[in-house]
């Protein structure tokens, strides 16, 4: 039997169906958390509250990578393009996963602004996929760049005991620099200013919220 083909209205469910889970629950990871074999370490009050607000930062970052993922593969024009994109998002949903957990471990919990990340997240990858799949693609690339940057930064700040969250970000620093490798070889372009400058001031803004909301 053939494989149906999905019309503009299947995907449209199935999207709406990918950002339910993404911001109100707990999505399943296709591979165990890097911190698993890794042992607790002891964190005071207060190195768990830091701990807690890097995580959720790091979480609304993947729920953030979902959208942007999702809105441009809903509009990708190339088929090879748009499933690239959901097989990307198919591994973020790991981090969103491993993220949760670590969250969870630290007693805490994902930003409440969740919903307010998707939105706005989505809403760019559907419009730089209109501007065209190089574009689009583009956006991945500086996107990752982006990240890879920031994982850095919380590999250094995290508390110096706190192996299983080290563990989950080195992990997750890893397979963001492939993914934005791959999509630079797949044409993605490099962003006119102040497109990546703009990206950056909005990522600090989440950052800052996200951190202790």
């Amino acid at each position: 039997m053939n494989a149906r083909t999905l019309s503009p209205l299947d995907r449209l469910l199935a999207g709406i169906e990918r950002a339910l889970e993404t911001v109100a629950g707990a999505p399943e990871a296709n591979r165990a958390s890097p911190a698993r074999g890794t042992p607790h370490a002891e964190l005071d009050d207060t190195e768990r509250r830091h701990a807690a607000g890097l995580m959720r930062i790091n979480h609304t970052g993947e729920v953030c990578a979902q959208a942007l993922y999702d809105g441009q593969a809903a509009l990708a024009r190339n088929e090879a393009n748009r499933e690239h994109l959901l097989h990307a998002a198919a591994e973020e949903t790991d981090h969103l996963a491993w993220c949760a957990e670590r969250l969870k471990e630290l007693d805490s919990r994902p930003s409440l602004l969740n919903p307010l990340w998707y939105a706005g997240s989505y809403a760019i990858g559907a419009l730089a996929a209109l501007a065209g799949d190089a574009v689009s693609l583009g956006f991945v690339v500086e996107t990752e760049r982006q990240v890879e940057a920031h994982l850095a930064e919380h590999l250094d700040r995290l508390p110096a005991q706190d192996e299983r969250s080290r563990a989950v970000l080195a992990q997750m620093q890893a397979d963001e620099v492939r993914h934005g490798r791959e999509a630079q070889a797949r044409g993605g372009i490099d962003l006119p200013f102040p497109i990546p400058q703009l990206m950056q001031a909005s990522s600090m803004v989440m950052k800052k919220v996200a951190y202790r909301v």
